[in-house]
């Protein structure tokens, strides 16, 4: 399944920092600004302490975590959506991505100037959040156009979708996220082919220094202050202090740094199940002697789409899921005790996956 969570922000926010942080590739972080000319992608394994617990009930060769693609766009500028730095590729990069980790700077440092001259992260969203407008505010306009034609030669439903994409437009202008519109959800397919930034769910996370890793700080009381009510998602994570945790490779030493720096774990677990769940995504696990491996699927997936992402034949080639849920395996403690219990379930090709399902597909082609 290939979904892509991109990295957003101003320059010098500590947005590549992050990357290093979570992804399976590593990237050159500078103190210069619009230093890259590219994207830096990678792959994050989403933590999920369920794999272990299911280790203990059934022995196995590997466990294998899912995962999600990480897009580290460059810093964006003032001017992005004309061009300026090099913004209008990496707005395109933006354009392919299912969801938006905004990363904003909330900490001082005088050998990282700001590329405004001073720490404001409220000022930096809103900096981002206009050139994403200014580049949907584009697209909505030219669909306009193309839709009055439409609407002068008698095209059905024309003047619905005109009146929809007018609602967008005047939403835009006034400054506002195409997220935001006050568009039904089944309005809103009028907009889908044109992939609006704006429309994209969004998460804040606010990068601190590491004496405001646990409680925050002022800057960070900006952003919750300008977001309240707003259903935002706001995380508070030092990404200086998580690149330090990260280059350990003893787990023990990892621990014991955690516990000095007062943190439970990695501020970046919580980022990457927080991305994970910005993306409407759940987990579903396979359970066997050579591996235990959890596979990620949207929510509302049926047996057959979820059979699916682990090979087309077996989605082809259905028939029906064996199925008991994560929490009756490890309380019940095997296959055959579920079983015992009533609790395991054979289920066709309506029944829609839950997170945490253990599946076994019954297939043929």
């Amino acid at each position: 399944m290939a979904l892509q969570c991109g990295i957003i922000g101003i320059t010098n926010v500590g947005k590549t920092t992050l990357f290093n942080c979570i992804s399976n590739t590593k990237a050159e972080a500078t103190a210069f600004a619009f230093s890259t000319n590219k994207s830096n992608v990678g792959m994050i394994s989403v933590p999920d302490p369920r794999l272990r617990a299911l280790e203990k009930f059934q022995p196995t060769e590997k466990l294998i975590p899912t995962s999600v693609e990480i897009l580290d766009i460059p810093g964006l500028t003032r001017g992005a959506n004309k061009g300026e730095g090099v913004g209008n590729s990496f707005l395109s990069d933006i354009r392919n991505t299912d969801a938006l980790i905004h990363v904003v700077r909330c900490f001082d440092d005088e050998n990282l100037p700001h590329v405004d001259g001073s720490v404001n992260p409220v000022r930096d969203i809103e900096t981002i959040d206009l050139e994403l407008q200014i580049k949907d505010l584009e697209s909505v306009e030219r669909k306009i156009m193309r839709q009055e034609k439409l609407v002068r030669v008698g095209e059905k439903d024309a003047k619905k979708v005109l009146d929809v994409l007018q609602v967008y437009k005047a939403h835009l202008e006034d400054f506002q996220n195409a997220r935001t519109a006050p568009v039904s959800e089944e309005d809103q397919k009028h907009v889908a082919d044109l992939f609006l930034l704006t429309m994209k769910p969004v998460m804040f996370v606010c990068n601190v220094d590491e004496a405001s890793a646990i409680t925050g700080n002022k800057y960070v009381d900006q952003v919750r202050a300008a977001y309240a009510g707003r259903d935002a998602e706001i995380l508070v994570i030092a990404g200086a202090l998580e690149a330090d945790i990260s280059s350990l490779e003893d787990e023990d030493d990892r621990l014991v740094f955690l516990q000095d720096a007062g943190l439970s774990e990695p501020g970046v677990n919580k980022l990457i199940r927080s991305a994970y769940s910005l993306l409407d995504l759940e987990t579903f696990f396979t359970v066997g002697p050579k591996e235990i491996r959890a596979w990620t699927i949207h929510k509302g997936a049926t047996a057959p789409q979820a059979a699916g992402v682990i090979h087309s034949d077996l989605e082809r080639g259905f028939i029906r899921a064996e199925v008991m849920s994560y929490e009756d395996f490890v309380h019940y403690g095997s296959e055959h005790a579920v079983k015992t219990a009533g609790k395991f379930r054979v289920e066709g090709k309506s029944y829609l996956v839950k997170d945490g399902d253990i599946l076994h597909i019954r297939f043929n082609v």
